[in-house]
């Protein structure tokens, strides 16, 4: 969790993409629960968008989300009362400076918009020049790929600080995510044995069981590859693989992220045989029907995009050399899957008399709802020769603030902990170039699976 501190440094919050669903269903329920812990004393607030919006029409759509995310105190009634929508297009750069003007105090811009948008916003802002001090919150994916990524990279240097630039992956602002550090670095009985000395293998999924839910204009374009594994689940497996950081200050931490990707390679060379791909047809989720997945209203069926990736890779280092992490998300999937799920290697021998094969321990992370659960091969009832399995079980407290309340308290105290560095960006593009490659060229064949399955039966 974000440690508790007031947040006062910024003193506008310019919201780019306003009109739009990530804003409305993530950015400002978390902006109303991180003003309502009163952990930020005043707040101007500016909706920006392409669309005609009144301010009457913003403050109720603002006041709609706030509620979403909890009770509206009156903190976040002030900042409602106060704020103000902007048209303009945010690749002008008379718009940019018309914007730039309204703002109080040192602003900070979060582009909630597709990355195509925000390279062009960016390159405009480069024009108009910025107060000092001002921060940038960019939304993944940063950038559509490893060479838009570098160059993105390259134009942002020229005019804002790296230290004020925000690649924010909310991911991060989940407190089961971070606890993954206290859970290693605290505890003797952990780190002793995570390597792959003892560890099999390594999990990382999050299959959900929504579907395109209307957002083909980005989705389609990008895929499950890019939109969860490129960006959230390496991330996810960097915290769970990275060497103890000196301390949890934004530089060690990043750092440590940012060494174990170095090292992070498609499992044995291979991008055909380390990656698999489908997309769902017509099915049924919980009752409801569901078209096929190239049915869906603003998908373009030609490009095969992909809704469920399955990929390997290897952390090629002294610790992990030869262990497989197994990075897997998908939608329109019958279960809500979301964990990590740590197996260790069976015992070197058993003592002749014992029977039972209860099989390899594990440790599971499970990210919704946040817990943990530890095997541990006993002894059974009744014979004391017959192994059974016991499974240790302990739910995280939940985080005072959500995921994107989290993040925006590291935005609006400038501090860049909670969010990704350009090197940690660049190699999470790096690393899944040849699987976008190899399945760019048809070198793996797309699967289906019905949706409300649990993917393709081939798989199984």
């Amino acid at each position: 969790m974000y440690p508790v501190q007031m947040v006062d440094r910024i003193g506008t919050l310019v919201i780019f993409g306003a009109g739009g669903d990530l804003a409305a269903r993530l950015l400002l329920p978390g902006l109303g629960q991180l003003l309502d812990s009163q952990r930020k004393s005043e707040l101007r607030l500016i909706g920006v968008g392409f669309d005609p919006m009144t301010d009457a029409a913003w403050r109720k759509r603002v006041t709609t989300s706030f509620k979403s995310g909890g009770p509206i105190g009156d903190l976040a009634q002030a900042v409602i009362a106060q704020s103000h929508y902007m048209q303009a297009d945010v690749t002008s750069p008379d718009d940019l400076r018309r914007i730039l003007t309204a703002a109080q105090g040192t602003p900070a811009l979060y582009f909630a918009l597709p990355p195509a948008v925000t390279i062009l916003a960016c390159a405009a802002l480069e024009k108009v020049g910025l107060p000092a001090g001002t921060v940038l919150a960019l939304e993944k994916p940063f950038g559509t790929d490893l060479r838009t990524a570098e160059a993105l990279n390259r134009r942002l240097a020229r005019f804002v600080p790296e230290k004020h630039i925000h690649r924010v992956d909310h991911f991060l602002g989940k407190s089961t995510v971070l606890n993954i550090l206290g859970l290693r670095f605290a505890n003797r009985i952990f780190e002793q044995v995570w390597s792959a000395e003892h560890i099999e293998r390594v999990d990382i999924t999050f299959d959900e069981q929504l579907a395109l839910e209307g957002r083909a204009g980005y989705y389609d374009k990008a895929g499950a590859l890019t939109d969860m594994i490129q960006s959230h689940l390496l991330v996810v497996m960097a915290m769970m693989a990275m060497e103890p950081p000196s301390s949890l200050d934004a530089d060690d931490l990043r750092g440590s992220m940012a060494q174990v990707l170095r090292a992070t390679h498609v499992w044995k060379g291979d991008a055909v045989a380390a990656g698999r791909r489908a997309r769902y047809t017509a099915g049924t989720i919980a009752g409801r029907a569901l078209p096929a997945y190239a049915k869906e209203a603003g998908v373009d069926p030609k490009r095969e995009t992909e809704t469920l990736a399955e990929v390997i890779f290897g952390v090629e280092n002294w610790r992990w050399a030869g262990v497989p992490f197994h990075l897997r998300s998908g939608k329109a999937l019958v279960d809500r899957r979301q964990e990590i799920v740590v197996t260790f290697k069976q015992v070197p021998h058993l003592p002749y008399g014992f029977k039972g094969k209860p099989g390899p321990a594990q440790l599971r992370i499970t990210l919704n709802p946040d817990g943990v659960q530890l095997d541990v091969n006993i002894n059974g009832e009744g014979n004391p020769f017959e192994l059974d399995r016991a499974v240790l079980d302990v739910d995280f407290g939940t985080g005072e603030l959500g995921p994107y309340g989290e993040v925006l308290a590291g935005i609006l105290s400038d501090d860049p902990t909670l969010s990704l560095r350009q090197d940690v960006v660049q190699e999470c593009w790096r690393i899944v170039t040849p699987i976008l490659s190899a399945w760019r060229k048809g070198a793996v064949k797309l699967d289906t699976y019905a949706a409300g399955s649990k993917g393709p039966a081939s798989w199984r």
